[in-house]
């Protein structure tokens, strides 16, 4: 599965481009996913798109208690341009083959306060993906986060 990421959008003066680059996610049960990928999605307040929504290719490999992506994420809007409220969702899915179909396993989101240059680790919740952010459960309670790195790209 090859996913559906999307190009950098082209520069444009003042204005400022993010990547998102997925490193790994820590689950406890990483070894036993099948075909994991992350659906990277822009979403407001009411939990609607504001952006393309892209599915990372199938993780790189899986070892000990993380799945790894190492992929660039090219965020579809510029970061000025990102509603109030906004937020970037991750939602790891994997497949299940007894019953057929991709299943979410958890979800991490990020918000705009969050939009920085450098690595980041964010919180893992339990599914089913709460977009509007109101009913938040943590995943587990031993830490397993999902591990970002970000680059600002500004003309």
């Amino acid at each position: 599965i090859s996913g559906t990421l999307l190009p950098r959008l082209p520069s444009e003066p003042g204005m400022t481009l993010l990547t998102i680059n997925i490193e790994k996610i820590g689950l406890k049960d990483a070894g036993q996913c099948i075909d994991p990928y992350i659906t990277v999605s822009v979403k407001d307040l009411n939990g609607i798109d504001l952006t393309p929504v892209q599915d990372t290719p199938v993780a790189l490999r899986k070892e000990d208690t993380y799945v790894h992506f190492n992929v660039d994420i090219e965020i579809q809007k510029h970061v000025e341009k990102l509603t109030k409220g906004a937020a970037i969702f991750f939602e790891f899915k994997h497949y299940k083959p007894k019953k057929r179909f991709t299943s979410t396993k958890c979800f991490a989101f990020m918000e705009m306060d969050e939009i920085k240059p450098g690595a980041i680790v964010i919180e893992l919740y339990k599914k089913p993906t709460d977009f509007k952010r109101k009913k938040l459960q943590l995943l587990t309670k031993k830490p397993l986060y999902l591990h970002l790195h970000q680059t600002l790209h500004k003309e």
